[in-house]
């Protein structure tokens, strides 16, 4: 309601500045949520590595004897742990790398909107400090795709020059 006032004031300049002003959050909104959802799972991804494709012993520890999933009260261990820890590890790893590039942002945030999923299922006390955050920021991701500054919509207008 506000936004037809201003458009149709007698204070035109309004009007440009809400345009304007719309036009910025447009064009940052969507690199700040895929660089804020990036960064809490890139900084973890980093820590389960020793080495090229070689887990630390602490992840494989983690999945293996730690992690349990709480699932309707009780407690259940991770099945196929080392398997999936060494996804898990890849996944920290590479669906960050795709959002911060802007490239399958929606596929990618969609990713890390089903880890959190898990990792809720893991820590269930952090779904107010951390998990409703990340699944926000996910949706965000998801909801605005990923900006003109971003791989997707260079990909985007080369294809649609090549018709």
């Amino acid at each position: 309601m506000i936004d037809h006032v201003i458009r149709r004031s007698r204070f035109s300049w309004l009007g440009r500045i809400h345009g304007a002003l719309t036009h910025i959050g447009a064009a940052l909104a969507p690199i700040a949520v895929r660089i804020a959802l990036a960064l809490p799972f890139l900084r973890s991804g980093l820590t389960r590595w020793d080495g090229w494709f070689s887990l630390s012993p602490a992840t494989t520890y983690l999945f293996e004897e730690q992690f349990q999933l709480h699932v309707f009260g009780a407690q259940v261990a991770i099945p196929w742990p080392d398997q999936v820890a060494w996804l898990v590890a890849c996944a920290e790893l590479a669906l960050p790398v795709l959002l911060l590039a802007g490239l399958a942002t929606r596929a990618a945030a969609l990713g890390l909107l089903i880890m959190t999923a898990v990792i809720q299922l893991v820590f269930p006390d952090g779904w107010a400090n951390f998990h409703l955050y990340w699944a926000a920021l996910a949706l965000a991701a998801m909801a605005l795709g990923a900006g003109p500054l971003s791989l997707d919509w260079l990909f985007s207008k080369v294809m649609r020059g090549a018709r």
